[in-house]
């Protein structure tokens, strides 16, 4: 028998039930589903629409903008399934029943702290029997029609996304579910988020590039400015200048996206947790560790991405020609300068990224999640803007020693220096400031980077047929 319940918004009255029954003629595929249940508060009636509009999005698979009889029935049971998976995560006793503070550390696990009066606000949305603790069927019910305003939401709503794009190559992965991995989702999230950086970095190119100018030849005698800048490389080598080294920037996103990926992977079974996604701390090892993995495999490209930035018109007639230059001068060694400040600068700038970003997160949820999980664009992008700004900021002055140290040889008398003489030199001769060369266009182009990532991003998940997180 199908029992389909409805509770329709009447303004000003308490909200009504109609049930229908159907114990004839039911079809085979509905046979496993035995309630259906879909709530809309009476003082809400946009809910109504949310719902709609949630359930036509993820199962209208000829995109005709309707949902008919079996997309409807598919769009059951795959949510389902996923209900299932949810659940069992949430269950931490296996006891089939989640409490409250299952869900407090469940969140907690993953970084969102919540008191236990707010877990308890949590459970009494779904619980109809009053003993504060929901089973499968109080689970499924609420979740099955209803607009997902739920713990799993909060979750994919607040990922600290590597959508986040701003051009460097420090950031922590991204982490994928169970289902999105078994479906192959995860790599269309890669792609997309792939595609979304290589427009950002190409944006910000100009930027990127003046960045590295200041931080290799500004100096107390040479004050580089970022009007001076700019006009020192369109005079040199016009327009098309501006965006030397791009090319190579966005080449090396594949296989570094690819390689922290499958790192990441492996490390987090390496460190054998049970949880399907990692608490703050071990993301920040796991992620560290595959950052290092990562950028290890792909520095020569670092390298040469700073080479072709700083070479002068017709120095180099590609980026081969620049390669088989630096080999045959310098040798293979050239192509490791400063790997060690790089590698360093990982720790500082994932852990900060992310720390700013959880203290972001949670100051948002204990004052304005109140009826729902759901931060906005604009409040992602903002938290996404500080905490990277801030990763950048701990991080920089390795940053800095580092580009000097790919440099070198390609500026005429540059010592040959280590990364602590490096170091005393410029704080020597420049003072505490001088780590900080070319920090202004690297704020500058955050905002623009971010932004233009995220849209980017959105646009390439509906193009590839990825859901909403």
């Amino acid at each position: 028998m199908l029992c389909l319940c409805l509770y329709v918004p009447v303004f000003g009255e308490s909200q009504t039930e109609f049930q229908y029954f159907e114990s004839k003629g039911l079809p085979a595929q509905l046979k496993s589903i035995f309630r259906l249940s879909l709530f809309i508060p009476s003082q809400e009636v946009s809910t109504y629409r949310q719902w709609k509009q949630k359930i036509v999005k993820a199962g209208d698979k000829d995109l005709d903008g309707q949902l008919d009889f079996e997309e409807f029935v598919h769009y059951l049971q795959d949510h389902e399934k996923k209900l299932r998976l949810v659940f069992k995560s949430l269950d931490k006793k296996n006891d089939g029943r989640i409490d409250a503070q299952e869900i407090m550390q469940s969140l907690r696990d993953l970084g969102v702290k919540i008191s236990e009066q707010q877990a308890e606000k949590i459970l009494k949305s779904m619980d109809k029997n009053g003993t504060m603790t929901i089973d499968w069927n109080e689970w499924r019910d609420y979740h099955l029609l209803h607009p997902v305003e739920n713990i799993p939401e909060i979750i994919l709503y607040w990922k600290h996304s590597t959508i986040f794009d701003v051009g460097e190559n420090l950031t922590v992965p991204d982490e994928f579910t169970v289902e999105e991995r078994q479906t192959g989702m995860w790599w269309r999230h890669l792609v997309a988020g792939g595609g979304a950086g290589a427009v950002s970095r190409t944006c910000t190119a100009p930027l990127d590039r003046l960045k590295v100018l200041m931080q290799v030849h500004a100096s107390r005698s040479n004050n580089m400015c970022i009007v001076g800048g700019f006009t020192h490389m369109l005079r040199e080598g016009g327009p098309k200048s501006l965006w030397r080294g791009n090319g190579i920037n966005v080449l090396k996103i594949a296989p570094e996206s690819a390689i922290k990926f499958m790192a990441y992977e492996q490390i987090k079974r390496f460190i054998g947790t049970d949880q399907e996604m990692l608490g703050i701390h071990e993301r920040l090892v796991a992620g560290s560790l595959a950052g290092v993995i990562a950028q290890s495999s792909i520095y020569p490209m670092e390298v040469l991405k700073t080479r072709m930035a700083l070479r002068k018109t017709g120095q180099y007639s590609g980026l081969l020609d620049c390669a088989k230059n630096i080999l045959s001068k310098e040798g293979m060694a050239a192509f490791y300068k400063g790997y060690i400040p790089n590698m360093l600068g990982i720790i500082p700038y994932a852990g900060i990224d992310l720390a700013v970003y959880e203290t972001l997160k949670n100051t948002w949820l204990q004052r304005y999640a109140v009826n729902s999980a759901d931060p906005g664009v604009f409040v992602l992008l903002a938290c996404g803007t500080i905490s990277s700004t801030c990763g950048q900021l701990a991080s920089y002055p390795l940053a800095l020693v580092r580009t000097r140290m790919q440099a070198q040889a390609s500026v005429e008398g540059a010592p040959e220096v280590t990364m602590r003489g490096l170091f005393k030199h410029i704080l020597k001769t420049e003072g505490a400031f001088g780590l900080y060369r070319g920090l202004a266009p690297n704020f500058m182009k955050v905002i623009p980077a971010v932004s233009i990532s995220y849209v980017v991003y959105e646009n390439l998940k509906m193009t590839l047929g990825v859901q909403s997180r």
